[in-house]
């Protein structure tokens, strides 16, 4: 079973260019450090406003989402680089989705493992 990791963040919309500058910077450190992967996003139509920014990725069990989670939470550059970010925020939350399996989503998760095996 896999879950899908979110992170929601609700900023400043006049701060927006500082915000996104800064979050460029995360995704360089996910890189570095080996982290997930997380997909960026904004609302373009929907509940939410459009100076939310949604970080995403998808884990195949629950130890590896806390781990990730943990990895982030203890690491000195990630804690420096939040604290920046963190006066932007008008409100931030994490998400835990856990993804169905239904018949066609396994028949794509096989298909795309076959693909990369």
């Amino acid at each position: 079973m896999a879950y899908a990791l979110r992170f929601v963040q609700r900023f400043r919309a006049a701060d927006e260019a500082a915000f996104m500058a800064l979050e460029a910077q995360f995704a360089v450190l996910e890189r570095r450090k080996g982290w997930p992967r997380g997909r960026r996003s904004r609302p373009f139509a929907g509940r939410e406003p459009g100076n939310t920014l949604v970080w995403e990725c998808e884990l195949e069990t629950l130890a590896a989402v806390n781990g990730a989670v943990a990895a982030m939470g203890r690491d000195p550059e990630h804690a420096r680089l939040l604290k920046r970010q963190i006066p932007f925020f008008l409100g931030a939350w994490t998400e835990i989705y856990e993804v169905l399996d239904l018949p066609e989503t396994r028949q794509a998760r096989r298909a795309r493992s076959s693909r990369v095996s």
